[in-house]
């Protein structure tokens, strides 16, 4: 390892101690690298703008940062144990490459808002990954919608057989459901949109830190004013991330649900494509919906992380280093649920329903509701009528269009308003 930032004279590393404080922080760093180099070099721009730098040597720093990159990207630079962190690792480069240019890039820095304003980037760009897949698979399924909006599907209450519903209904459900994860993700993205950088170790530095420009060099949507709320806000905005991302995935559990339900050969209403399906090691004749398993299994990642990170929250103001295990928390986090969210858009779209089998399924019990409103219609008092329509003699096998059709309450299938759903996803789109 490099010679540790804060070594003094005379003090003996343990070697056992060092492993237990960095732990696999230079690993996890790898997801922030990118944006910590890209911070380093907002942050060398405003040390010029104030005169601790020259002209000259921002030069070198931002044409040395840009190297880095170049360097990591393509794997010639690898983040490993060399180094105790990534923050360490790039002032290591900048001294090594360009000598005491590279010594003054820390001034008005701390490792603390370092780690703040990467994070912060990461975390942005992430959400708007959520954001953007949930918008896709709100339009997937609203075009579906439209598609199949009166194809008969089995309504179920408590997984037994209800009433006559369909595949319109089915996926206007997961189009509004993901329209309103989109918004979620957007206001989220929306209120952690805010610049930590320049509030150092949380008290601010005696320099006229330019974080203005700081701020707009980096693409924040404001500024974090106090310099202590920015360390006061670490894990608080990790955590609300993740809530946004856990309303999408525990949305995509219940639909991989049915899905792997409706697979089944006892429903056998829908067809996977082949590539998200696989074969059993010893019985010839199986196809597993392996995938949707494992979307239905990504929410305990994100809730976990989730529960860490509020746990570590238990804290008083000023950083602390049990923060540092925030990191790891948010990054299997969005690994487990943005991996998922990311297969399901093109699931949606290729999935094929089983029509005969879906209405094979329709018995005569699940047309009594309509019985029961009809009755009621023509003027018996439901509770009467509700007491006839619970008669099995009175059960006859329905028309599922017609039923379908009489449903014209606003939302089911007589009158599903898809088009209220399409201005709401429209309007999400134009802002994106």
């Amino acid at each position: 390892m490099t010679d540790l930032l804060w070594q003094k004279p005379g003090v003996r590393i343990d070697e056992r101690i060092q492993q237990f404080c960095a732990g696999d922080d230079v690993v996890l760093d790898r997801e922030f690298f990118a944006f910590d180099i890209q911070a380093s070099r907002a942050h060398a721009q405003g040390l010029q703008r104030i005169g601790i730098l020259s002209g000259e040597e921002l030069a070198g720093i931002e044409r040395e940062l840009d190297a880095l990159a170049a360097d990591f990207h393509a794997g010639r630079f690898i983040l490993d144990a060399r180094f105790e962190d990534g923050h360490s690792a790039i002032e290591a480069r900048l001294v090594e490459r360009l000598g005491d240019a590279g010594r003054r890039i820390h001034t008005g820095r701390s490792r603390n808002d370092q780690v703040l304003v990467a994070t912060r980037l990461w975390l942005k760009a992430r959400l708007a990954r959520v954001h953007a897949l949930c918008l896709e698979v709100a339009a997937v399924s609203l075009d579906r919608a439209h598609a199949e909006a009166m194809l008969p599907l089995p309504g179920y209450t408590h997984l037994q057989r209800a009433v006559v519903s369909s595949c319109g209904m089915w996926w206007a459900g997961w189009a509004e459901a993901f329209i309103d994860n989109a918004v979620r993700a957007g206001d989220t993205l929306a209120w952690v949109d805010a610049n930590p950088m320049g509030s150092a170790a949380g008290y601010g530095v005696n320099l006229p830190l330019d974080r203005d420009h700081a701020t707009k060099a980096l693409g924040f949507g404001r500024l974090q004013v106090a310099a202590t709320y920015a360390q006061l806000s670490r894990g608080k905005f990790e955590l609300a991330a993740i809530e946004s991302l856990g309303s999408a995935v525990l949305d995509l559990r219940r639909l991989a649900w049915d899905l792997s339900l409706f697979t089944s050969a006892e429903f056998d209403f829908v067809a996977l494509p082949a590539q998200y399906t696989t074969g059993s090691s010893i019985m010839p004749n199986k196809r597993n919906p392996d995938v949707i398993e494992l979307m239905r299994a990504s929410y305990p990642a994100v809730a976990a992380a989730r529960t860490e990170i509020e746990q570590l929250l238990s804290l008083p103001s000023g950083y602390h280093r049990d923060l540092q295990f925030s990191k790891g928390a948010i990054i299997h986090a969005f690994g487990r649920g943005l991996g998922a969210l990311e297969l399901l858009p093109e699931l949606l779209r290729n999935l094929q329903w089983k029509p005969e089998a879906m209405r094979a399924a329709l018995d005569a019990s699940m047309y009594a509701t309509d019985l029961a409103v009809d009755l009621a219609r023509g003027g018996v008092p439901f509770r009467d009528a509700y007491v006839q329509a619970a008669d099995p003699a009175r059960w006859e096998q329905g028309d599922p269009a017609a039923s379908l059709a009489a449903r014209t309450s606003p939302g089911a299938a007589g009158d599903p308003r898809l088009e209220n759903l399409r201005e709401r996803l429209s309007t999400l789109g134009k802002r994106a």
